[in-house]
């Protein structure tokens, strides 16, 4: 029994202290943005080409030799050509990522003028650069990242050009992490965790791209020295090579390495992280006692204080022993300052601190409703829109930039999502046709698409119950047709210009449903019967126009119908018509059939005569022909003078 008691003592002990599982997601992306080839660094980190961006044109730093990594001397850069905003978007399963970014000017263009432009992550403003940038920043460039949730299946990470600047990126990181991992679980998931500072004390800077020291989710942390305050700056340093428990763990997967090292100080230990105000920040403090000295509880115990505020007091023997990793977060609600402050005041001993983290809490913007994300981007398919209007992302977000070009959105009625209310794409050179889509997009009040060259048939669901005014007029002399609609009401109604183009087929019935104020499809290839519902528009003190549409009939002042064709097809009188004299021709030929056929068979049934009657009469027949002729004999010999013969000798 005792030796049982051993072995699984020993099996547990062997579990306890056996390597963390495996990490469990495999998902990563690392784009050499710029570069055509892929290559492997030499931290063996295998890079990707340059794919999945909407647009924009490669280079490479003026200086490559400056950078020791090759992912860092090509870059891609967006020119107005393109575009004001421009994306890469990047084919993920839902769930939480990490994103890093590298992004470098060094003058590649020979212009001396960096760039000043906006990056957004799944419609989310997140990064922000300004001209000029420091000089350092211009020369070494400068990695980025932040952890967000992407839910459709698809990472939108987007930049907008301010001015005339052609926004730049050198690479782009993209690692799958555990969906619970800081806090979710009661933050949720509509922040975006924007790193403002993760620090590593008594360290330089590590992680990936700058050492092969491993971290699960792809972190690079840097030494604490800048941050440092006051006399703190004189901060000891403590190491140690000792294995670290209760690191590499879920759902955070902190790195063994960051509990190898710390700073302490006689006295307060104190750190100044820059910051922008009116955010929340979400702060992580590691810790670890690593200082052999320490032997017991109540020997190192200080406050944790952030901007003044006492937020917990730490004894880490107490908590966890020595050799092992403690950690503890709070969040800094809406920061009015620029800075924020944190010190460790010692109560007993020395303060101690391993790693110290500090995220923006960037709450998720709105976003387009789906379904008329869905709608735009079958609009930008089926109308060709070219790739300078930058048509890119989310049609709405972020609501700090412009919506695509020629595109007004507002918030919907319970301000829970944007929606698309104008489309502004006169004489843009569009080829292409109306997609059946359009109809998703339920809050449309206006709809400028004239001067342009497109075709096909207005699509059923065009029309909408908000619709107010639709026109479509051509200027003969340049067969342009437009259409326009103005709006009423703003929530109310809807504008659309379709002019100069070659739309043909009938006018939708849908469009009778609309509040139509102003119509005019003139100047068009359409046919076919006008709706009266339509045409009652100018009835009731609107304006029609529907001229210059050789196939329109039915409503003056326009031609009439043909009575059974409309539409180079049967009308639906027409169909009528047909079908009643088919029904009509079935119930002669079958009352023919009936009279020939069923009646004539039942009469000679009912008065045929039976066999054996048939044969009487035809011996009958036979004697009375044989009288005949013998009395026409006897009458022959009277007149000769011979003896008549009595007929019966009886």
């Amino acid at each position: 029994m005792s030796f049982l008691f051993l072995f699984l003592l020993s099996l547990a002990s062997l579990f306890h202290s056996s390597s963390p599982l495996p990490y469990p997601y495999n998902t990563s992306f690392h784009i050499d943005c710029g570069s055509s080839t892929p290559s492997t660094d030499s931290y063996n980190i295998s890079w990707l080409p340059d794919k999945f961006f909407t647009g924009g044109s490669t280079s490479v730093v003026s200086e490559p030799l400056h950078f020791h990594l090759q992912h860092e001397k090509t870059l891609r850069y967006f020119p107005l050509s393109s575009g004001k905003k421009n994306c890469y978007n990047i084919p993920l399963p839902a769930g939480r990522y990490y994103i890093r970014t590298f992004t470098v000017y060094d003058n590649y263009d020979g212009k001396s003028h960096s760039p000043s432009f906006d990056a957004s992550v799944e419609g989310t403003l997140v990064f922000s650069w300004r001209s000029p940038w420091p000089e350092s920043l211009t020369r070494d460039g400068a990695y980025s990242d932040l952890f967000a949730f992407v839910k459709d299946g698809l990472l939108d990470l987007c930049f907008y050009s301010i001015a005339t600047d052609p926004p730049v990126i050198a690479s782009l990181e993209v690692v799958q992490i555990d969906p619970l991992s800081y806090n979710s679980a009661q933050t949720g998931d509509s922040y975006i965790l924007v790193n403002y500072g993760r620090l590593s004390p008594g360290s330089s800077q590590w992680g990936p791209g700058f050492t092969s020291d491993p971290d699960a989710f792809g972190r690079s942390w840097q030494s604490d020295s800048d941050y440092r305050a006051g006399k703190s700056e004189s901060a000891k340093v403590i190491t140690t090579k000792e294995n670290i428990t209760g690191t590499e763990k879920a759902p955070n997967y902190f790195p063994m390495k960051l509990y190898q090292s710390a700073v302490t100080i006689e006295g307060r230990l104190e750190y100044e992280l820059p910051v922008d105000a009116k955010l929340d920040y979400l702060v992580w403090f590691h810790f670890a006692e690593i200082d052999s000295t320490v032997k017991k509880a109540g020997e190192r115990v200080f406050d944790v204080l952030v901007n003044d505020k006492n937020v917990s007091r730490v004894d880490i023997f107490k908590e966890v022993g020595r050799f092992a990793a403690y950690s503890l977060n709070y969040t800094e609600k809406n920061l009015s300052s620029s800075v924020l402050n944190v010190k460790l005041s010692p109560v007993a001993g020395a303060p101690l601190i391993c790693g110290l983290e500090n995220y923006a809490m960037v709450p998720a913007d709105l976003a387009t409703v789906p379904e008329q994300v869905v709608a735009m981007k079958a609009l930008k398919d089926s109308l060709c829109v070219p790739d300078r209007m930058g048509w890119n992302g989310d049609p709405c977000a972020p609501t700090d930039w412009d919506a695509w070009e020629g595109v007004t959105c507002h918030t919907n009625k319970n301000g829970t999502g944007l929606v698309i209310t104008q489309i502004e794409l006169g004489s843009q050179g569009l080829k292409g046709y109306i997609s059946e889509q359009i109809s998703l997009l339920s809050n449309l009040i206006n709809l400028n698409l004239s001067t342009n060259s497109l075709d096909g048939t207005l699509p059923i669901g065009l029309g909408q119950k908000s619709l107010a005014r639709l026109c479509a007029f051509t200027l003969n002399w340049q067969k342009y047709c437009f259409i326009t609609v103005c709006a009423v009401d703003f929530w109310n109604s809807l504008l659309q210009d379709l002019s100069d183009n070659e739309f043909s087929g009938s006018i939708p019935e849908s469009l009778t449903s609309s509040n139509l104020q102003l119509v005019r499809l003139n100047n068009n290839l359409l046919e076919g019967r006008v709706p009266e519902e339509l045409y009652s528009v100018g009835v009731h003190g609107g304006t029609i126009d529907l001229s210059g549409n050789k196939g329109l009939c039915g409503v003056p002042p326009l031609p009439d119908c043909p009575l059974f064709w409309e539409n180079g097809r049967l009308s639906k009188g027409g169909k009528i018509a047909i079908g009643l004299s088919c029904f009509l021709f079935v119930a002669v030929l079958l009352l023919v059939i009936y009279l020939f056929c069923i009646r004539r068979g039942r009469n000679d049934y009912d008065f045929g005569l039976p066999s054996d009657l048939i044969s009487l009469a035809a011996k009958r027949n036979r004697y009375q022909r044989q009288k005949s002729l013998m009395l026409l004999e006897m009458e022959s010999q009277h007149a000769k003078g011979l003896p008549s013969v009595p007929l019966n000798p009886h």
